[in-house]
């Protein structure tokens, strides 16, 4: 009962605490740069499988498939599906002026779920070279593997007249993960680019009255992985490009009766009428107000995308108020302004091609 009694009395002591905090939460959004970043001179890319068993692995490639329940061109689809899906948001990015998709020559591999050595440059200059390639995208590895397990639960049917009679059903499940490794390579520096694994699971679960008909459910399960082999190369190609992220900001509400407007004001989207009173709050004779107001005008000038301001204002709030929360905010404008200016250098650096 103590516990109960605990529990409700500080229920009940959050609303006030919410109301005397000394801050308020925002969100906002902010561009973060490609994690890959193409050099400006990659303009005609190509994408190419290397899933095809070498000789020395193609034994070990066959117990794989059984021990993994693959069918025998399960991981063939899949990577194929991989490639188109990477392609194609590819060919989405103005930056390039092509993309092809390569059948020839047929590349081997590890079979399994690990990186081989890396193509020599030779033949990726000639790959280039035949098909009048700037880079080129190989999928070096692609695996399927699948587990299953079988189940078997008591359930009652209807039966004849109604009757509720006792039977078994046979439950099939299956998981299944996918692993891929890329790399994008750049013959005239003779640099891999990016390499990079990912992988995916997926679930897939059938019902029967008999463990046949529980086993027949799963084909569709081939489908499944082809659907998510094409996004897997979506997202490999996604990350070619600036994202955006939702991030987390507080600004003071306390400390005078302009903060008190200025969180009204601030809440019906009015900013700039907030930055109003905020601002004359910096030359209040009290430090702490001062700092409140210095670093409520660092979050007015990133919302207006002026980060030089913004990164002004927050160092003052420190600097001279010593108010510790701008600090830690000045850190994070430091970082975001960094992140503009990468994306900048690059954009520059590619309207000049």
């Amino acid at each position: 009962m103590n516990t109960i009694v605990r529990i409700l009395i500080l229920l009940a002591c959050i609303p006030a605490w919410m109301a005397c905090r000394s801050t308020n939460g925002l969100t906002l959004n902010v561009n973060e740069p490609a994690p890959i970043w193409m050099p400006p001179h990659l303009k005609k890319v190509g994408i190419i499988g290397r899933t095809q068993p070498s000789d020395q692995t193609r034994a070990i490639d066959k117990v794989d498939q059984v021990l993994s329940i693959e069918g025998t061109r399960l991981d063939k689809e899949g990577a194929r599906e991989s490639i188109r899906g990477l392609a194609a948001d590819l060919e989405k990015n103005n930056r390039f002026l092509s993309v092809k998709q390569l059948d020839k020559p047929e590349l081997t591999g590890p079979g399994m779920d690990v990186f081989p050595a890396p193509l020599a440059w030779e033949t990726v200059a000639q790959i280039c070279q035949e098909n009048q390639l700037d880079a080129l995208f190989v999928l070096e590895f692609f695996d399927t593997n699948s587990k299953i397990n079988y189940s078997a639960i008591p359930i009652t049917i209807n039966g004849p007249l109604g009757v509720k009679v006792p039977a078994v059903e046979h439950q099939a499940t299956m998981l299944t993960s996918i692993k891929t490794g890329w790399r994008i390579y750049d013959p005239q520096n003779k640099v891999i680019i990016d390499q990079h694994p990912m992988s995916r699971q997926m679930t897939s679960v059938g019902k029967g009255i008999n463990p046949v008909a529980a086993a027949t459910a799963l084909l569709e399960r081939k489908e499944a992985v082809k659907q998510t082999s094409y996004q897997i190369g979506q997202v490999y190609a996604s990350s070619l490009l600036p994202y955006q992220i939702r991030v987390w900001r507080e600004y003071y509400v306390r400390g005078t009766d302009s903060f008190k407007v200025g969180k009204r004001r601030a809440q019906t989207g009015n900013w700039a009428g907030a930055a109003e009173l905020w601002e004359r709050e910096t030359q209040h004779p009290k430090n702490k107000v001062a700092g409140r107001a210095c670093y409520n005008m660092a979050i007015s000038s990133e919302i207006n995308g002026n980060l030089d301001q913004a990164i002004e204002w927050a160092g003052r709030s420190y600097t001279d108020y010593k108010n510790r929360l701008a600090l830690r905010y000045l850190n994070v404008l430091k970082q975001r302004k960094a992140h503009v200016q990468e994306i900048e250098r690059r954009q520059a650096a590619d309207s000049q091609q």
